[in-house]
């Protein structure tokens, strides 16, 4: 009975080394493969994109990624300590969305009243009613990644604003 025990345990321990695979050490996981993200202004055509991956791609203060007849979509990157500009949209209704990086959202009626204040991160949507003063300052140390809709369109189509100096001398052309 005792030769039968040992030969029992010896073949479970050989089913487990034979079953038991080796863990594979330095073993690189196959990364995805990033979506091509190609910017232009796809309005008013219908369009369908990965908007985190051309959130987080866009370099540039401020391009219109998409332009219709009563919507636009633009992408933002702010670098660290850079801001929007304290702006007003008077007939303009502005969703913004965090997509990377964290800042500080103010807004209020008057220029120099700003009563409105939140801290605003990664993942974070902002609503800004027509007609509200606002700014957004990013107050982290990696850009601040956003992506910006307006009802109805706020900016020409094709909008692109490399930096900061050049939105604002479009902002002022624009309102003069």
């Amino acid at each position: 009975m005792k030769t039968v025990v040992t030969f029992a345990s010896t073949a479970l321990l050989l089913l487990m080394i034979s079953c038991n695979c080796p863990v594979k050490q330095n073993v690189v996981p196959v990364a995805e493969e990033a979506p091509v993200v190609v910017f232009r202004d796809y309005g008013p055509d219908p369009f369908v994109f990965d908007i985190e991956a051309h959130t987080l791609q866009n370099e540039l203060y401020r391009q219109a990624l998409w332009t219709g007849t009563h919507m636009q979509m633009t992408l933002m990157s702010l670098a660290p300590g850079e801001e929007i500009g304290l702006e007003k949209h008077p007939g303009t209704d502005q969703f913004l969305r965090i997509e990377s990086g964290r800042g500080i959202v103010v807004m209020g009626d008057e220029e120099e009243n700003l009563n409105f204040r939140e801290d605003v991160e990664d993942d974070f949507a902002i609503f800004i009613p027509a007609g509200k003063w606002h700014n957004v300052i990013n107050t982290g140390d990696e850009p601040l990644k956003i992506y910006s809709i307006y009802t109805p369109p706020e900016h020409p189509f094709g909008t692109i604003h490399k930096t900061y100096e050049e939105g604002m001398e479009a902002e002022h052309d624009h309102h003069h």
